[in-house]
């Protein structure tokens, strides 16, 4: 599942793949991007906001565009050598191909596609809160905007990118269980928002660089979470059931015991 780690180690593959390379062709399968060719334009950077992902381009004196992904749950980028068989997802899932002398990227089931002058980025990423692996982190910032919602619960506070950008499923659930925290209490109810924020800053720089995501610090398969994907499975610590909520792409994994219903 994407989340601020996966989103930034896919910007680092991207880098590697196009930064600095001319653009030799590129193949738009979405209807608003269909008829864009960015052939000529220099892959000058790429960087991620939270779960977002910016290619700025250059070409001589013109103005700077960005093309702007979203992977949400399901999207993903490949690099592939010249030639080399796209085997990552289905060809029907591919919604963007570009190319250099050295590599192809392909960008599979992509969210919020969007092409627009780099000077505008802020207009679609402005409203994002504190990016936990960006320069501009500021905890105090980030438990400053939940606080702001005191009627919110914690869980959804957490996953609201206004509040603070890069947090899942995964990063809700595991900071929540070692905070001892029930995902349904309200925000007003939490007493060290500050700590809550900063331990999810954390757990996700933590794995900043690979993809196997862990927060227990094993990287052994079965053993890499304490309460997300393990359904009634022994908690870690006092070996009750994990307990699980889900309501769409919202999925929560608790421990009753270790995180109780406030009284």
């Amino acid at each position: 599942m994407p989340e601020g780690d996966t989103v930034w180690n896919t910007a680092r593959v991207l880098e590697k793949a196009l930064q600095g390379d001319l653009l030799t062709g590129s193949d738009f399968r979405v209807p608003q991007l269909a008829t864009t060719d960015l052939s000529g334009w220099t892959v000058a950077e790429s960087a991620s906001r939270g779960k977002h992902l910016l290619l700025r381009l250059t070409r001589d004196d013109e103005q700077p565009l960005t093309l702007h992904s979203h992977l949400r749950m399901e999207g993903a980028w490949r690099a592939y050598a010249p030639g080399e068989r796209w085997t990552a997802r289905p060809v029907h899932l591919i919604r963007v191909v570009l190319r250099t002398a050295r590599s192809v990227a392909v960008g599979y089931h992509l969210h919020e596609l969007a092409l627009y002058p780099t000077a505008d980025e802020e207009q679609h990423v402005g409203h994002l809160g504190p990016d936990l692996l960006g320069a501009d982190w500021d905890a105090e910032e980030a438990a400053r905007r939940i606080a702001a919602h005191p009627g919110t619960t914690i869980a959804e506070a957490l996953l609201d990118q206004r509040n603070l950008a890069g947090v899942g499923n995964l990063y809700k659930a595991e900071t929540l269980f070692l905070r001892g925290l029930w995902p349904w209490t309200p925000v007003s109810q939490v007493a060290d928002l500050l700590g809550t924020v900063t331990l999810a800053q954390k757990l996700v720089a933590s794995n900043r660089g690979r993809w196997t995501q862990t927060t227990t610090g094993s990287l052994r398969r079965g053993e890499t979470s304490y309460v997300y994907g393990r359904r009634a499975k022994p908690c870690r610590r006092c070996a009750g059931p994990i307990q699980k909520d889900e309501k769409g792409e919202r999925i929560t994994y608790w421990c009753a015991r270790c995180q109780p219903r406030p009284a």
